[in-house]
């Protein structure tokens, strides 16, 4: 017998609906019809707007009755229609009052805060329709996407080697001859590249739904940090996009992933959201409850601590409990293994824009059940000048992206000596940072999406961003780049040789460095992109990978799956503690020297360096002990390096040079050549 509250009690024209349920917020299939609830304290009405899929005008708009309403949430079952091919929306009644936040307009159909599709943008950079005013729009997705079994894989954060990524820009050039370029489709059929690297977790930038058109034709939003809608995935980022198909294309690319062992981080924008300031659209969160979701002035005015045009409200208990549900649907419906927050010290901030010392987001979301086995990091600082590498509040749960481990290394590689005694705490895990933590919460990068590529440091001085439209303005002028004497593409061999020595000197010390090391897609091919350090609007091979550099720098590559196979082979470098003390080698775990091993001044500036791993091989489950020299040479001169004794027995071999004059002999010192660096490993 059906239950008594999926009866009907209503109906308007052929459909018939009654009050609903409150959660889950959004829209869900249940009981035979979809459950629609939204949330809004300050409206005085709401109306359900139900479009047949790509029409203009609504075949049906649903006030809710006063009965409909439990507290500040609205909710109707709806019976009788076909989820495949409707869309829905909101119409708020409510006073305007932009001078107070109140901006609420009867007029206007809004997007649902908590739509799990988002229609509008099927198709990448397809056209917009200036005649459709509600263009962006909730779609109703079923939940049973078999997942077969799959297991997560569920790496300690340490152990991870994540690649960044830009869904499109993997596979979008037609070098990639892939079947379906700039899609989730599209990445698995690159997934043995991954593979064959060594790559273990994937950092995707952002994947929820956002309008790559909205500034169109001035410029695009390509790397998609403007959110639309927080729980539906961008459809124009799949293959089966235009078929609704979206959310079950994703889950599969990472349940694939999954399957060979590579975890997927999301990148999540919950800083601030598409709608901007005053000037720009209303789609969503502005008309559903503006003084909820967003941080204004007495005046009613957005703060702008995103340098966007808004701030979201991120600790007001509404707010939180939205970007609760947001990663837990994440986390149960996609499988996804952790999160990075984008300009994450905005969490951190009260609903004056005043830092908090224990933010309740940021304590909900490291305490969370859900959650409790998710990656969680922060990017630690915002665009309203909070800075906070090293003092993000983090429960032991939180990591940072350790922005001064990249420019430390960029300073030391191009030659500054006063960089390496920060160099040594960096290396170590930043100890002087995380010490009350440990290394897994310095994610250690030297590059990212935003800046310079790998390549690029050691081509530009400067940023070249003209191909933007802002006059080269835009993007940092904070680079720690070095052209290795020429600004730009040459065809000298010697710069060129330099520069892949460069790029290979930064890569090992990414990797021999304790903390979880992340690459940009694209560096072990050596992209650039033609100095541009803030590619946010290029949809064109200035951020596309073209896989033609893959041959054309095998060298480069070679080296770095070198190297983190290197670095997965030892566990030492991977460890989640800072101790150096001696172990069962004898030796410190950890020690750094000079050209001379066991003379080094910490404190005094160099640009020769070495540093000894130890690795006791019962402390961390290997075979045997083992001995790991890393040499760096910065500077612009050849230096003599004399190898540390080790335990007889023990003898010394090349893992990996950056320069191939550098030369290991068995009784003589070792000889690095200007602005290079070498690994030796020592076994029995």
């Amino acid at each position: 017998m059906p239950r008594i509250d999926t009866f009907p009690t209503h109906q308007a024209g052929s459909l018939q609906y009654r009050a609903g349920h409150v959660f889950p917020f959004g829209a869900s299939l249940l009981d035979g019809g979809v459950n629609f609830s939204v949330y809004s304290r300050e409206a005085t009405g709401c109306t359900l707007v139900l479009y047949h899929a790509g029409d203009e005008a609504p075949f049906a708009e649903i006030p809710f009755l006063p009965g409909f309403r439990i507290g500040d949430v609205y909710t109707m079952l709806v019976f009788g229609l076909n989820p495949e091919s409707v869309e829905y929306g909101y119409r708020f009644n409510g006073p305007w009052r932009p001078e107070e936040g109140l901006l609420f307009d009867p007029e206007r159909v809004l997007l649902d805060p908590y739509a799990r599709s988002v229609s509008g943008r099927d198709i990448w950079r397809s056209p917009r329709n200036p005649a459709c005013a509600f263009q962006h729009r909730g779609r109703i997705i079923p939940e049973d996407y078999d997942w077969d079994g799959e297991e997560i894989p569920d790496r300690p954060l340490t152990d991870l080697v994540i690649y960044e990524m830009h869904i499109r820009s993997f596979t979008a050039h037609p070098s990639s001859q892939v079947r379906h370029p700039g899609t989730f489709a599209g990445v698995l059929e690159k997934l043995p590249h991954l593979r064959e690297l060594g790559i273990n977790c994937v950092e995707l930038m952002p994947v929820f739904a956002f309008d790559e058109m909205e500034t169109f034709p001035k410029r695009i939003n390509y790397w998609g940090y403007s959110t639309l809608g927080f729980f539906a995935p961008k459809a124009g980022y799949a293959a089966s996009g235009h078929l609704g198909m979206e959310a079950d294309e994703l889950k599969h690319m990472v349940r694939t992933l999954h399957q060979n062992g590579i975890e997927v981080i999301l990148d999540v924008v919950f800083n601030h959201t598409a709608e901007m300031d005053l000037e720009g659209p209303t789609i969503s969160f502005r008309g559903v409850d503006n003084r909820t979701y967003y941080l204004l002035t007495p005046q009613g005015e957005y703060m702008n601590y995103s340098g966007c045009g808004n701030t979201m409200n991120c600790n007001h208990p509404v707010v939180r409990s939205m970007i609760l549900d947001c990663l837990r649907y994440w986390v149960t419906a996609y499988h996804i293994d952790g999160f990075r927050f984008d300009l994450a010290s905005i969490l951190t901030r009260d609903e004056s824009g005043q830092p908090m010392q224990s933010p309740p987001i940021l304590e909900a979301l490291a305490l969370d059940p859900v959650l409790g086995r998710c990656k969680l990091i922060a990017e630690a600082w915002d665009a309203g000048g909070l800075y906070q590498v090293g003092s993000f509040p983090s429960w032991n749960r939180w990591s940072e992206w350790n922005g001064l481990f990249r420019d430390c290394v960029r300073r030391f590689v191009k030659g500054d000596a006063d960089a390496s005694p920060e160099l040594i705490r960096r290396i170590c895990g930043s100890p002087d940072l995380y010490g009350s933590r440990s290394p897994a919460a310095s994610i250690n990068f030297v590059t990212c999406h935003d800046g310079f590529t790998l390549y690029d440091l050691t081509a530009y001085n400067q940023k070249h961003n003209e191909a933007n439209g802002e006059d080269n303005r835009d993007g940092t002028d904070w680079n720690l780049s070095w052209n290795c004497g020429w600004e730009g593409d040459t065809e000298d061999q010697d710069i060129l040789a330099l520069r892949i020595r460069q790029m290979k000197n930064m890569l090992t010390l990414l990797l021999v460095s304790r903390g979880t090391p992340m690459l940009l897609s694209g560096d072990e091919m050596a992209r650039s992109q033609g100095g541009n350090n803030n590619a946010y609007c290029q949809d064109n091979p200035i951020s596309w990978l073209n896989w033609e550099k893959l041959e054309e720098h095998r060298d480069l590559y070679d080296s770095l799956r070198t190297l983190l196979a290197f670095r997965a082979a030892h566990p030492v470098l991977r460890a989640d503690h800072f101790d150096t003390d001696p172990n069962g080698t004898g030796y410190p775990e950890l020690s750094f020297h000079g050209p001379v091993p066991w003379n080094l001044d910490w404190n005094t500036p160099t640009l020769t360096l070495a540093l000894l791993w130890a690795e006791d091989h019962e402390k961390y489950g290997t075979e045997s002990d083992a001995f790991l020299y890393i040499l760096l040479n910065a500077h612009w001169e050849t230096h003599d390096f004399t190898l540390p004794v080790v335990p007889a027995g023990f003898h010394w071999r090349l893992v990996l040079s950056s320069h191939d004059g550098n030369s290991l002999t068995e009784n003589g010192p070792v000889r690095l050549f200007p602005r290079s660096s070498m690994i030796l490993e020592a076994r029995p």
